[in-house]
């Protein structure tokens, strides 16, 4: 029996060799096999052991059950995973989203990563993390599908940027790690998406576009380079990989002209092996495009279960692994290390089926009562929402401080912040009130009238309120005496004028919005069609400053927008950035602009003043049948390529201003000796000698439909029919594996691998470098003080001015000094070698910068190897 062409389609063989340059870029090589799980010593070696006991009891279908989703709504969760009746496991609830528990209510909705990660606060993307893995046990759920740390934001239109950290890999890297510690310390499994190079909308799942662009079949191929690949977006993976993430999300789009879910150089060879991951990687939601391909490729678990077309009741997986592994085209000990992956993540976190709670919500309907099997016109009926409130004191504190620290103030003219006695007050702009139908109005917040806290699509959650910056300004106006007008018409300019000149202050609020590419919003698919504000937003700002000399703007935006029609008028006299800053934006959005804190967030990304300065941008059209986006880039994404080309920006990354003052001094930088005595980091120690499970290959027979349980019409299921059973025979030499496949597991990683998250000595301390801030103002607040190194010259490499490589965010009252402490590990110092396949620690002198942007840089300080 051959292998089905379904289970073949889109792999792609490469005939090549890797050279000392980039003589592959576009193309991806194969690494086979796939790493076994457990093979590293390390704190995964416990959780290894319950998982083979577990599955070591298990069948052939029960492994498949484990490793393949029942079908899209068929289930309480967004995914979920078939059951093990026989021994009582239960099928696992995996859940969106990164910001809060999706399609349910009584939740929160935290600030998004965007926002988050421009508080600049490791101990707030920790505490965000672990308030989301109370909400997220809480509602019986087994896994969280974040966080996000791919988009890196290389194109600023794009339309999923603002779930993820920001454009650079070392802050998204931190936030993913604090992410992950704080999730998984609640017991909730961590998924780190999405793997990898999954930067725009447009064209990114195949299903979507096929429709408006007849010549498409397949999904963009992101074509990078070797050392981009891994210093800018591999990078914050290796992050949340060291911090013990059990879960990776591969992507729907190609790299290099090979699927994600089926790229064995992604899975095998960086992920499994470079990076040292002992979780399991399931595919995006209809992101596999192969079966055995994408099996033999390092992919563990398909998502939702069913596999070209949604609610089809037809997987790649399935049956079909089944088939494939009783005729010999899928290795067993592969299904047994997919299945130990999953078990090994699911002990990992500490879960118990004894203890932990099965799902108390349906994802399909806020109904109390409903079908078990949503997606299905059969099947039992029952309590499928108990509408348990899952919002904790933590989750309050958070969406609030995150809020309030997440806000960029870029402009204070003449000290025009904080409003100090306003007798009259305007406001303009929809994005100043509420949504018209409400906060939860459009399906998956696809719209945007009134105030934007979170972009749309399935980053998304529902709100349990949103507090506006209206509400909170008239509550405060009633305090203050303050006389509070407002037209929150963005188009009606001739009466927005004549009441802007009625008053002694204007706040104006714009917005911009983008999110997922199955929702179009007001023409945007996806990602944003360009970087201006929304509803002529241009427009409202200069009619108000036309007219008021004292315009303060507030931007609430998935990202940076063009701010060059108004920004230098002479009547714009402040501008604050939201940044999709969750439920309580409005306030923070008050509290920054009456003074009740001072501001402390810091662009994490930068703001052009000419829109063809960035270094990229969306591919919009279609030329190719395969779209090809070029990172031609390389590492030179934000400021990077910036600093490179000594173009000014309007705002630069990092920059962000305060209502006080502060002063930084005592730089000292010390190098610690016998850490380094080469550039190349120490051999890695070996593989653990790979341990197969007992067991062999059962007859077909086994496997045949059983003649005592329902089908449901869609539902997934791990059986096959009697014909096929009678027609399998095992002969896995027959069967055309891909160019270079090998079943012999390496006894060692390659030389940048060998623990979770890379060679154990790439995070060796170095150098420990130490600053001090010291606050001269009049008002308590917190600044964030940035570490940048510069590298040593190295023939043939190209490395950045300046690279983000430290922050540390210290609160001090007028008077006060706060200390800095900072650790450079080898990987900060090192670039990647395509040659050595590699890390190497450049020989000579670096600079070490301290200051409170990427440009603001006030002390300097060297060291040598």
């Amino acid at each position: 029996m051959k292998i089905p062409t379904s289970l073949l389609t889109g792999i792609v063989l490469v005939n090549a060799v890797l050279a000392a340059a980039d003589e592959n870029y576009g193309y991806s090589l194969p690494v086979y096999p796939s790493p076994m799980g457990g093979r590293i010593s390390g704190d995964w070696s416990d959780a290894y052991t319950k998982a083979r006991a577990f599955v070591s009891q298990l069948t052939l279908l029960e492994k498949v059950n484990l490793t393949t989703g029942t079908g899209w709504e068929m289930g309480r969760c967004v995914g979920n995973t078939g059951e093990i009746p026989r021994i009582g496991f239960p099928s696992l609830c995996l859940q969106d989203s990164p910001l809060g528990v999706r399609y349910t209510d009584l939740n929160s909705v935290f600030p998004a990563g965007l926002a988050t990660a421009a508080t600049f606060n490791k101990n707030l993307m920790y505490l965000r993390g672990k308030a989301m893995g109370m909400e997220f046990r809480g509602k019986g759920i087994n896994a969280i599908l974040g966080p996000c740390m791919g988009p890196i934001g290389r194109a600023p239109e794009g339309g999923r940027n603002w779930e993820a950290f920001g454009a650079d890999p070392y802050l998204q890297g931190v936030a993913s790690y604090e992410s992950v510690l704080g999730i998984q310390e609640e017991g909730v499994i961590a998924t780190a998406k999405h793997y990898l190079l999954n930067e725009q909308e447009h064209f990114r799942q195949y299903a979507e576009w096929v429709g408006l662009y007849t010549n498409l079949s397949a999904p963009y191929s992101a074509n990078v380079d070797e050392r981009a690949l891994r210093e800018i977006y591999a990078w914050p993976f290796a992050d949340a990989i060291r911090a013990g993430a059990a879960a990776i999300m591969c992507s729907y789009n190609q790299a290099n002209n090979s699927q994600a879910c089926q790229n064995s150089y992604l899975l095998n060879g960086i992920l499994k092996d470079e990076l040292g991951f002992q979780g399991f990687v399931m595919s995006d939601w209809l992101g596999q495009r192969s079966g055995v391909a994408s099996v033999l490729a390092g992919m563990d678990m398909t998502m939702p279960g069913d596999g070209l077309v949604w609610a089809d009741g037809i997987s790649l997986l399935g049956s079909n692994l089944t088939t494939a592994v009783l005729n010999g085209s899928v290795p067993l000990w592969r299904l047994d290390d997919m299945a130990t992956r999953i078990m090994a993540a699911y002990y990992k976190v500490g879960q118990d089926p004894s203890t932990y709670p099965e799902p108390n919500f349906s994802s399909w309907t806020l109904s109390d009562y409903g079908l078990e099997i949503a997606g299905s016109s059969e099947g039992p009926t029952g309590l499928i929402n108990k509408h348990v409130d899952v919002r904790t004191a933590l989750s309050r504190q958070m969406t609030r401080q995150i809020a309030q620290e997440s806000m960029v103030l870029v402009k204070n003219t003449n000290n025009a912040l904080p409003l100090n006695n306003v007798r009259r007050l305007g406001l303009f702009g929809s994005a100043a009130g509420p949504p018209l139908l409400g906060p939860n109005g459009c399906s998956d917040r696809g719209c945007d009238n009134g105030t934007l806290g979170i972009g749309w699509g399935s980053g998304t959650a529902n709100y349990p309120y949103l507090v506006t910056p209206l509400e909170v300004i008239n509550a405060m106006a009633i305090v203050q005496g303050t006389s509070v007008q407002y037209n929150l018409d963005d188009y009606d300019l001739d009466n927005v004028a004549t009441l802007a000149g009625a008053v002694d202050t204007a706040v104006v609020f714009i917005t911009a919005d983008s999110g997922e590419g199955y929702l179009e919003v007001e023409g945007n698919i996806g990602d944003r069609n360009n970087l201006s504000a929304w509803h002529g937003g241009d427009n409202l700002v200069t009619a108000v400053a036309s007219e008021n000399s004292n315009t303060i703007v507030v931007v609430e935006s998935v990202g940076g927008i063009d701010l060059e029609a108004w920004i230098e008028h002479v009547n714009v006299t402040a501008v604050l950035f939201s940044l999709v800053a969750g439920q309580d934006l409005g306030i923070g959005i008050a509290d920054i602009l009456y003074g009740t804190v001072s501001p402390s967030g810091k662009l994490p990304f930068t703001i052009a003043k000419k829109t063809s300065d960035y270094p990229a941008t969306v591919i919009y059209d279609v030329i190719e049948p395969v779209p090809q986006i070029n990172f031609s880039e390389s590492i030179f994404v934000d400021y990077r390529h910036f600093d490179k080309y000594h173009i000014e920006p309007r705002y630069e990354f990092g920059f962000g201003l305060s209502y006080t003052t502060f002063h930084i001094s005592g730089l000292s930088v010390t190098r610690l000796n016998g850490i380094v005595d080469s550039e190349v980091p120490p051999e890695p120690p070996s593989y653990n000698p790979p341990l197969y499970l007992n067991g062999s290959v059962p007859s077909p027979s086994s496997a045949i439909y059983p003649g005592n349980i329902p089908r449901y019409s869609h539902y997934i299921y791990p059986y096959i029919e009697k014909d096929i059973a009678e027609s399998i025979t095992y002969h896995p030499d027959d069967y055309p594996y891909p160019e270079g496949y090998s079943d012999i597991q390496p006894s060692k990683p390659s030389p940048a691998g060998g623990a979770s998250g890379g060679n154990p000595a790439l995070w060796d301390v170095l150098v420990q470098v130490h600053a001090s801030i010291t606050n001269n103002g009049t008002t308590g607040g917190s600044e964030v003080l940035q570490l940048y190194v510069s590298y040593p010259a190295v023939d043939g490499v190209d490395f950045p001015v300046r690279a983000l490589r430290g922050f540390e965010k210290l609160s001090a009252s007028p008077g006060e000094t706060s200390t800095a402490n900072f650790d450079l590990m080898r990987r900060d110092l090192s670039y990647y070698d395509v040659a050595s396949r590699n890390w190497l620690l450049p020989r000579g002198t670096y600079t070490v910068y301290i200051g409170t942007s990427s440009r603001n840089l006030a002390e300097a300080g060297t060291f040598s190897f």
